[in-house]
């Protein structure tokens, strides 16, 4: 019997692509690897992980997987861009659905969902840099919509526990800066021309129709992911029952939950904790936390993302508004200020080859103005430091 070997090419390229996908977890697992090195395991590693945030967070991937099983976002997102007649008030649907969606289905799970439907529709045009824009806006009414609810964001999830935020202290937190960023996603949106959006009858989704029975059954689900994690209801009780219920239900929707980002998230765990036990360290963020929280949360996000700013710096300060608050805005900025924003760079750059750079520079032309309108709303209008 012949055996196969693999052709070291594909093997490489199938790397290559791994490593394009989970960038964000191998730099969290290299620098998890150099804490350890710093600080052996013992017992006190116990401590460093939050299992209600993982716990939260899977059961979130999870419905949400089974309900993107039954095309339920895809059709429910193509008959509201159907009725739409222009490219102003398509750009206005597809921005509205991912910020809605990022509330619901977490930032970077919008994004996989509803940047597809916006190539779909914008495809049309032929113009690079209203599929840019639309791109562009989905991407930080994805990074901003889900600023308002616990699992809208990961970091969110994380500091929701962490701090033992009370749900209703959570969202008047949050409502002001959400409130501005609905305002400006809007004003930018009315930028766009108001040309006639032609959307073939193929591309209306006419054909496919919900299963009535399992949408309502994933829907009760992803009421008790919700109940979940506003602690309703026991972690250990809800994922008992969403594992049950899936193993019956759609086994697959388990295989494709993003069990890289919860390892990430383990990752993080460790880096943080481990560095919180370092006295320069530990020196060094308590002192500028103490100046201004929300300006050092803002400019960690640029350098390393706002997930492991958010586990880092709450190890070391009290003040969650404003590390909250931070961590959210912070989202915006550079491209990998968030990992939402890194998913929409991908997206593009595989319908635009060679378009890098200009994508780039209008990002960042966008995100700058959002971060520097947001930051100077929080700092003086809110009084947030």
């Amino acid at each position: 019997m012949e055996i196969k070997r693999e052709n070291p090419a594909s093997r490489q390229t199938r790397i290559a692509a791994f490593v394009r996908k989970n960038t964000v977890l191998l730099i969290a697992l290299a620098l998890a690897v150099l804490s350890i090195a710093l600080v052996p395991p013992d017992e006190a590693y116990a401590g460093y992980y939050d299992l209600k945030t993982l716990c939260c967070l899977f059961g979130t991937l999870a419905v949400v997987c089974a309900l993107k099983n039954i095309h339920f976002f895809s059709i429910l997102a193509q008959r509201i861009i159907v009725l739409t007649g222009s490219e102003r008030t398509a750009a206005l649907a597809l921005v509205y659905i991912t910020f809605i969606g990022s509330m619901l289905i977490a930032n970077d799970m919008a994004l996989i969902t509803f940047l597809p439907l916006g190539y779909f529709v914008f495809s049309v045009t032929d113009s690079k840099r209203d599929m840019a824009v639309v791109f562009i806006l989905q991407n930080i009414a994805a990074n901003l919509g889900g600023m308002l609810t616990p699992f809208g964001n990961p970091q969110n999830l994380y500091l929701y526990a962490h701090y033992h935020i009370a749900n209703g202290e959570f969202v008047s937190i949050m409502f002001p800066p959400f409130a501005v960023s609905i305002a400006l996603i809007t004003m930018c949106c009315l930028l766009l021309p108001k040309r006639a959006l032609r959307i073939q009858a193929s591309q209306q989704g006419q054909g496919m129709r919900l299963p009535p029975a399992r949408t309502a059954f994933y829907l009760a689900l992803f009421a008790l992911t919700i109940l979940m994690v506003f602690r309703l209801l026991p972690a250990w009780l809800v994922l008992a029952i969403l594992i049950v219920s899936l193993l019956i239900a759609d086994r697959k929707a388990l295989k494709m939950v993003d069990y890289c980002l919860l390892l990430t998230f383990v990752c993080f765990f460790t880096f943080a904790g481990n560095m919180a036990r370092l006295a320069p360290v530990r020196n060094v963020f308590s002192s500028l936390l103490q100046r201004n929280t929300l300006l050092t949360a803002v400019l960690s996000c640029q350098c390393i993302s706002n997930v492991p700013s958010a586990i880092l710096l709450s190890q070391f300060t009290q003040n969650y508004p404003a590390l909250l608050v931070g961590v959210n805005i912070g989202g915006a900025g550079t491209l990998i200020a968030s990992l939402a924003s890194l998913i929409t760079f991908r997206e593009f750059s595989a319908h635009y080859r060679g378009e890098g750079r200009f994508y780039i520079k209008l990002f960042s032309a966008f995100n700058f103005s959002f971060l520097l309108i947001l930051t100077l709303f929080s700092l003086f209008v809110c009084r947030i430091s």
